[in-house]
């Protein structure tokens, strides 16, 4: 490297390979990716096509306006995590640009609706991983929506989403996403025995469900007894231990 000439310098950096930009991006928190991206042309296209993974949780901002600016240049992410208070066009932007989503996390993004549930499953149809933890807008036809296009589902996080996880919701999982592993019901109290077994026979590969502060209040030993009997990758039922209404049931069986 001739340290005497800027231009040379600056070449140089430019002359970097993709894969070894690659690399080095892949050692860098995610705030400084978004910086390296603006360094040169070159970099911007290398990171903007190659990056997969990204969150933006560290921003602190106006998310929207980030949203908006950034997400249709990375156009091969298959995981993205933002921050609350997002609004309907965000979720928009997303959709139209980010085709290969695997992961999502839109948890605490209360102000969102059902018409953002119906744009996501529409251009987000690979979906494995999706937090909606604590959208307590959306309701159980936005998650019968989700569960018709989003097939791939294996881990769903619906803590908090009282309105949406219910029975009927429960079943359009059951029968629209076989592949379902992992299932978060915190604090759903609407979740009752009908919804458990929609899971238990249209889930074989359930091996996690989270029911804690749901207060258990239609949920019987019945449901209990057939997590244990059917479900056998299933590893805990310790939140449902609560759960029990009758006392004949023996205690379930843990794999």
């Amino acid at each position: 490297m001739e340290f005497g000439g800027g231009r040379r310098v600056k070449r140089e950096w430019q002359e970097i390979l993709p894969e070894l930009l690659m690399k080095i991006v892949s050692l860098l928190d995610d705030h400084t990716v978004i910086v390296a991206a603006g360094v040169c042309s070159g970099w911007r296209n290398a990171i903007c096509t190659q990056l997969t993974h990204i969150s933006l949780s560290w921003y602190r901002n106006n998310m929207n306006n980030l949203v908006h600016s950034l997400l249709p240049k990375f156009t091969n992410l298959r995981g993205l995590t933002l921050q609350p208070l997002l609004d309907a066009k965000s979720v928009e932007t997303i959709a139209n640009n980010c085709h290969h989503l695997e992961d999502l996390d839109l948890s605490m993004n209360y102000r969102l609706g059902d018409g953002s549930l119906y744009t996501l499953a529409r251009g987000c149809p690979n979906l494995t991983k999706l937090n909606i933890s604590g959208c307590s807008a959306f309701s159980e036809n936005g998650i019968e929506f989700v569960s018709s296009y989003c097939r791939k589902l294996k881990i769903l996080n619906l803590f908090g989403c009282y309105k949406a996880a219910t029975n009927k919701a429960l079943k359009a999982i059951g029968d629209n996403c076989r592949q379902l592993e992992s299932i978060n019901l915190g604090g759903c109290y609407n979740v009752g025995d009908a919804g458990v077994m929609s899971l238990v026979y249209g889930c074989p590969h359930l091996n996690a469900i989270d029911l804690s502060g749901t207060g258990c209040f239609f949920i019987t030993g019945e449901s209990v007894m057939a997590l244990s009997n059917n479900c056998l990758h299933l590893r805990s039922l310790d939140p449902l231990r609560m759960c029990f209404s009758t006392a004949s049931c023996q205690s379930p069986r843990l794999i």
